[in-house]
């Protein structure tokens, strides 16, 4: 086994993340993953360093022939509250990352959906035929997304259980995440950018009072740009998350994933019965007042104090955790 492998079997096995260990040696994490991707060795102090917080030899460290740590005890952080360790095989780390390409895919179709939802309302002036196509979009929408949850349900445990990835794993994930982090800055920039420009096209298309379909089309565009903006952005974020979630990196760390555990289950729950509301109350409007040509307000505005909502429920489930 090589120096790199035995960084990655020590570190995980102490519970520590790539931050965790490089703050203790005073390193950037940066350093810590080239040498656990064999891209860099450590000098002879970090050996050292490394040597003491691991509690092994340097002989053991250096020399790729020695496997067998009799008598030595890895140092260990991990308590009763972390999940045991849970193997991840070559084959399986393979599927996952296919099956998550395909989940980003469906989850960012179906979510812009039911952003795009109100645009046939907004577009066709026969009333019940712009409903129909509305409840045919949020139909379409809820199936891709609960297939896309179905389809990563076996995957579920990456998000909540440490693991211990199998030989060349890690390796492996970081090349392909490195392959892909020029696609994913292009596509969150992109989406930011449409976000941003979204609004042109009310400012500068006129309206048509003698054409219905021409009086709505800057509120149509504005959708249609959102749309394709939060459909680049989340594909590009659940495919990243697929890599870090293999490398037990930033949000799905170790000890994330223990902190974040309860508070995670309270925020789906109150965005669940949030969205249900918001949506029961948009339909509730539109039909009673029939004003579906400025009712879709209400959309953008359940978008903005979606977030703050999250961070509340994140905060009472991280202070739940704490007491």
């Amino acid at each position: 086994m090589i120096l790199a492998d035995k960084l990655i079997e020590l570190r995980k096995k102490s519970g520590m993340s790539q931050e965790e260990l490089a703050d203790k040696l005073g390193v950037s994490r940066q350093s810590v993953s080239k040498w656990e991707g064999a891209q860099s060795t450590p000098d002879l102090n970090r050996i050292l360093q490394l040597s003491e917080i691991f509690s092994v030899s340097t002989d053991y460290l250096l020399k790729d022939s020695i496997e067998e740590r009799d008598n030595v005890e890895t140092k260990s952080i991990m308590t009763d509250d972390v999940p045991p360790l849970r193997k991840v095989s070559m084959e399986e780390a393979n599927k996952f990352l296919t099956l998550n390409k395909k989940n980003a895919l469906l989850l960012s179709i179906g979510i812009s959906l039911f952003i795009l939802c109100v645009t046939p309302v907004l577009a066709i002036e026969n009333g019940t035929a712009g409903v129909a196509l509305l409840f045919i979009f949020v139909a379409a929408g809820v199936g891709l997304v609960i297939t896309s949850s179905m389809l990563m349900k076996p995957f579920e445990y990456l998000n909540k259980e440490c693991i211990d990835t199998e030989y060349g794993v890690s390796g492996m994930v970081k090349d392909k995440l490195d392959k892909f982090r020029i696609r994913y800055g292009v596509s969150i920039s992109v989406g930011i950018a449409l976000f941003i420009l979204s609004v042109i096209p009310v400012i500068v298309i006129p309206t048509n009072p003698n054409n219905y379909f021409l009086d709505s089309l800057g509120v149509i565009l504005l959708f249609v740009f959102v749309a394709a903006g939060v459909f680049l952005i989340i594909s590009a974020g659940v495919e990243n998350d697929g890599y870090k979630k293999l490398l037990e990196s930033e949000d799905y760390s170790r000890e994330k994933k223990t902190a974040v555990k309860k508070s995670s289950n309270l925020t789906g729950a109150v965005m669940g019965i949030y969205w249900c509301l918001v949506t029961a109350g948009y339909l509730g409007y539109s039909f009673i007042t029939n004003n579906w040509s400025k009712s879709w307000i209400i959309w953008p505005v359940a978008g903005l104090i979606c977030p703050v909502i999250a961070i509340i429920c994140n905060s009472l489930g991280n202070k739940k955790n704490i007491d």
